[in-house]
């Protein structure tokens, strides 16, 4: 009760100091609004829209990269004519080169001539001396003559053996004539009784001795002569490789005196007096004079159209490829080019020159210059610059061949446009360049 007595002299005491009374607290409030906010807040809107929209098209165009226009190189899509060579540097050596090597070992007793002599064949160059295989010689000569001596017996015994046989044959003809001429007297003797039966029945029996003797004499003959004839091929055969290998031992003797087998300027010689050489030690070697080739290493990325007599040049002078090597190293390979007629004045040996091979005719076509954008596309793209000149996008091209100074273009680019030809090394995964100063 006291509670609520003091609520009521609250309200009483509210209300007499002024409160607002109910007709106030229902009066409508009205805000006044500025058009500068409206149209700030209509701006902001816009330029969120823009920068989303701009958001969206960046992402989906892919990466951009803001590139110094001033650091690369921008070249110009045109029509020419291509040549299809590669610069090819090689190095001048002896076409034609001959090996000395010590065919037996031995001392060197003297020298005849120095390094970068100019020999004719058969020029004495230095002299060995090898006292072990001159007394191996010797034994087999001394060897091959007995054997030889023993062959020649042998050969003289089956000769009188023949002989003999020959002889008898002779002497049992003769006396089957004289029996046969005997016997047809006595037989007209033993009609008259001039001589006994018995008396010509001998002389028949020798005869018909004398006749089976003549038989197996001829048989004896006939069998020795083919066992003769097959002995003395054998022994000629052997004959003959004896005398062949004392032929040999000779060889290599007189081998000791190395001589120049070809004409021409001797090198890598460097020997001294009483130097031991070993066998098959290499001496020196001896180049053809005023007579050259070029040895050169060309990418394995030509190795499909390189062949043997393809065409080049140095200066005004032909080459054709003479020798291709099929070991690849070091993504290189080997080749060997030949002059073709006449051959410069003056290059020397160890010389290296610079050569143009010609891998195919010349063509009308689209190019673009050569540049190190090459090795990081492969040629599967590169980057287009807009007329502008402040953007760059990335297009898929079709490359052809390619020489030191232009690359041919198949499909994706026209002429007139303009690509970036400087290496890609800092930007290969960017869609865009954005080109600046």
């Amino acid at each position: 009760m006291s509670n609520s007595l003091k609520a009521v002299d609250a309200k009483t005491e509210n209300t007499s100091n002024g409160a607002v009374s109910g007709a106030g607290m229902d009066r409508k409030v009205t805000n006044k609004k500025s058009p500068l906010k409206t149209w700030g807040v209509l701006l902001f809107g816009v330029i969120v829209a823009i920068w989303f929209g701009f958001k969206l098209s960046s992402d989906f165009s892919g990466k951009s990269l803001a590139v110094d226009s001033n650091r690369i190189v921008i070249s110009t899509v045109k029509s020419g004519v291509f040549e299809d060579f590669i610069p090819v540097r090689g190095r001048i050596a002896p076409a034609k080169t001959v090996f000395l090597d010590a065919v037996e070992g031995g001392r060197v007793e003297r020298i005849l001539v120095e390094d970068g002599a100019t020999l004719a064949a058969g020029d004495l160059i230095v002299e060995l001396s090898n006292a072990t295989l001159q007394l191996s010689v010797l034994g087999n000569e001394t060897r091959v003559a007995e054997q030889l001596n023993n062959m020649r017996s042998i050969e003289l015994s089956l000769e009188q053996n023949r002989l003999r046989h020959k002889s008898n044959i002779i002497d049992i003809e003769h006396q089957i004539r004289l029996l046969t001429r005997q016997l047809e007297r006595e037989q007209e003797l033993v009609a008259t009784g001039a001589i006994s039966q018995s008396s010509y029945d001998d002389t028949r029996d020798n005869l018909a001795w004398y006749k089976n003797r003549l038989a197996i004499t001829l048989e004896s003959q006939a069998s020795d002569t083919r066992m003769q004839e097959s002995q003395l091929s054998f022994l000629k055969e052997t004959s003959t490789r004896l005398e062949s290998n004392l032929a040999i031992s000779r060889q290599n003797l007189d081998n000791m005196n190395v001589k120049a087998p070809v004409g021409g300027k001797l090198s890598g010689f460097n020997v001294e007096i009483g130097q031991s050489i070993g066998r098959g030690e290499r001496l020196g070697q001896i180049d053809t004079p005023n007579n050259y080739k070029v040895t050169a290493f060309i990418d394995e990325f030509y190795l499909g159209r390189v062949d043997i007599s393809q065409k080049a040049t140095y200066e005004s002078y032909p080459l054709e490829i003479a020798k291709i090597y099929p070991q690849v190293q070091n993504g290189q390979f080997e080749v060997d080019l030949r002059f073709i007629g006449d051959q410069p004045q003056g290059i020397r040996r160890g010389q290296t020159i610079q050569t143009k091979l010609t891998l195919g005719d010349e063509s009308e076509a689209v190019l673009i210059p050569n540049g190190a954008f090459y090795q990081d596309t492969g040629g599967n793209w590169i980057f287009v610059v807009n007329q502008s000149k402040d953007e760059a996008t990335r297009r898929p091209v079709r490359l052809g061949r390619r020489n030191n100074q232009y690359i041919e273009v198949l499909d994706g680019l026209e002429i007139g446009e303009q690509v970036i030809t400087s290496p890609y090394n800092s930007y290969q995964d960017m869609q865009r360049l954005k080109l600046g100063n």
